[in-house]
């Protein structure tokens, strides 16, 4: 058997030969919910075999336009899939509180793949989507029910770094008829030189996790202050082109102040949006709502992105 090179546990082992073993995220579900509220099904849209699963209210109308949820799954950039029995329940309860149209976006993995790709399939993707504006796209899903005038980014960790890279390249590439409201950022994966908050006090572990996946994904990296990781560093950092910010942060989570710190900095940027907003799930972990999806704080924290995602909805029916 081949020597372990390294571990980043609990998510990963490579090995001297060069064989990665995922140790989360591996199972594969199909399309489908067992409350019978969403559909779902995947689809092909790279030339790189990749597939985005595609989620939809059942009961939707006939050309019912819905918000459009872009969502990029965590992970480290290293493990988990839009397929994993995690992120399918995740999102057929999302889509069933918010009532929107969701791709849950594949992307190729480090180390295998290492950083920018899993940024370049992942706007690749958006730009797919993108191509369903004229409603003459090749998914009749996106042709009748995505409003891109109601576009969301959204992820949690490293789908939340990847979150707020794709609002800096919609505000560089701008697609034609896409307007995105809003970047909802779950536990975001973010990080830096300098201590901050209770990052002085993280013990080594954890601290060797958050910090050895960034040079796993991204083994060419300038450091911890690199744009890609800390995107206060970033001189585009305020023209992240989307109207309204939604950070979601947990009380013990390694990286809860790397939250605080990019809400207080976008603040006080020149960003032209005009809703940024933060809330704390007192008492709980890294991305708690996708390890234990049946609590309170789990269900709250859903209805509050959904209450997000349809904010202008809700206030042009008042």
């Amino acid at each position: 058997m081949s020597e372990i090179a390294k571990e980043l546990l609990p998510m990963l082992r490579i090995y001297k030969d060069g064989r990665v073993e995922r140790l989360l995220g591996n199972d594969v579900v199909p399309p489908g919910d067992p409350k019978g509220i969403v559909q779902s099904k995947d689809v092909n849209y790279s030339e790189a075999n990749l597939s985005s699963r595609l989620y939809l209210p059942r009961h939707v109308k006939r050309n019912q336009k819905l918000p459009l949820i872009f969502y990029f799954h965590g992970g480290g950039f290293c493990i988990e899939t839009p397929f994993s029995s995690t992120y399918h329940n995740y999102l057929n309860n999302l889509v069933a509180e918010a009532n929107v149209i969701a791709v849950s976006v594949d992307y190729r993995r480090a180390p295998e793949h290492p950083l920018p790709i899993a940024y370049d399939d992942s706007w690749t993707t958006i730009k797919w989507v993108a191509s369903h504006v004229s409603g003459n796209g090749p998914e009749g899903w996106l042709n009748s029910h995505a409003d891109f005038g109601k576009v969301f980014f959204a992820g949690d960790s490293a789908g939340a770094n990847i979150s707020h890279q794709m609002g800096l390249r919609h505000a560089q590439e701008k697609l034609a008829g896409v307007n995105v409201e809003g970047i909802v950022l779950v536990h975001p994966y973010f990080w830096g030189t300098q201590r901050i908050g209770c990052e002085a006090k993280l013990k080594k572990k954890k601290k060797e996790l958050v910090e050895g996946l960034w040079y796993l994904a991204n083994p060419t990296t300038s450091g911890f202050d690199d744009p890609l990781f800390n995107p206060v560093r970033d001189p585009k950092f305020a023209s992240l082109g989307c109207s309204r910010v939604l950070v979601l942060v947990a009380e013990k989570d390694p990286v809860r102040d790397r939250g605080y710190y990019y809400c207080e900095q976008l603040g006080k940027s020149e960003w032209k949006g005009r809703q940024l907003e933060i809330m704390e799930a007192k008492n709980e972990l890294h991305v708690f709502h996708l390890l234990f999806p049946d609590t309170d704080n789990t269900k709250f924290m859903i209805r509050r992105i959904a209450f997000f995602l349809n904010q202008e909805l809700i206030r042009a029916k008042i």
